[in-house]
């Protein structure tokens, strides 16, 4: 198994170089550590330093000012060689969770296309319940926990939950991982703020079950026939168009202020303990 190359680079010329770099730290041991328990992936990311500059071989994940409407956070160049564009501001680094969703979206389903079949899923009473049919779902590796309150932290970098293969499973096992936090606790879950999209094999019409406000209840809602080279990236762009909170929103409004304020002060912990070990190396 080749392994893939991931580089985080900053677009906006605004934020902090260490964050980036730390960032990149985390995300590397993130698809490193964490990932390739549950999905066969080998990978490596990488903080690149010019942003301009993007060595061949490398999937850039971008951080940028702003995103064009009803654009999402996945695409697919000319080449059709992946890449992502992260919104981030030097105010809020609430990106990081963002740039962890990306990346792990990216790895586990690099072309946007991947499909999952499983049991389907319905409202019942304003709960998801298990259906009697059956979907294909497009496998989003973060977004049924895609909310920054499931995250967490890495070296003090918040980062995304994400769900495993067990995800997909007929009915729920004692002693599962359903996500690799845990904060999933049954297959076929979502949790508020999360979302799941599908496409019916009767209908052969694709629909995502939406769960916006957690003080409101989940919602499905008809998506029209897949248009474009890549599913994700067709369902991402629509997804960017409503209110939930993708990866398109996501570093503006983070709702995870214990995580992010924990991890800041876990940086600055580290920070210290890293400037006395390098006076160890001083003469």
């Amino acid at each position: 198994m080749s392994v893939i190359q991931l580089g985080l680079l900053d677009k906006t010329g605004h934020l902090d170089d260490g964050l980036v770099q730390s960032a990149a730290a985390a995300l590397n041991i993130q698809v490193t550590r964490d990932l390739p328990q549950f999905w066969p992936v080998q990978a490596t990311v990488l903080y690149l330093a010019h942003p301009n500059k993007v060595p061949a071989g490398v999937w850039p994940v971008q951080l940028v000012n702003h995103l064009p409407p009803g654009e999402g956070g996945f695409h697919l160049d000319k080449h059709n060689q992946p890449y992502a564009q992260v919104l981030a501001s030097a105010q809020n680094d609430g990106w990081t969770i963002a740039a962890s969703h990306e990346v792990l979206e990216m790895l586990v389903d690099p072309y946007g296309n991947r499909l999952h079949s499983s049991r389907s899923i319905e409202i019942v009473g304003n709960r998801i319940k298990d259906g009697p049919g059956q979907f294909e779902y497009l496998v989003e590796a973060c977004d049924p926990c895609e909310a920054d309150t499931y995250g967490y932290s890495i070296n003090g970098i918040a980062v995304s939950d994400f769900i495993t293969p067990h995800f997909y499973d007929p009915v729920t096992a004692a002693g599962t991982r359903y996500s690799f936090t845990g904060a999933i606790k049954s297959p076929r879950e979502i949790l508020p703020g999360g979302y799941i999209s599908w496409v019916d094999q009767q209908t052969e019409e694709w629909q995502q079950l939406q769960w916006v406000d957690s003080n409101e209840p989940p919602k499905i809602v008809d998506l029209g026939p897949a248009n474009g080279r890549s599913l994700r990236e067709w369902v991402d762009g629509i997804t960017a168009e409503t209110n939930m909170r993708t990866t398109t929103q996501i570093a503006k409004n983070p709702t995870n202020h214990q995580l992010l304020q924990s991890a800041r002060e876990r940086r600055v912990h580290l920070d210290r303990i890293a400037e006395a070990r390098a006076k160890l190396y001083t003469r």
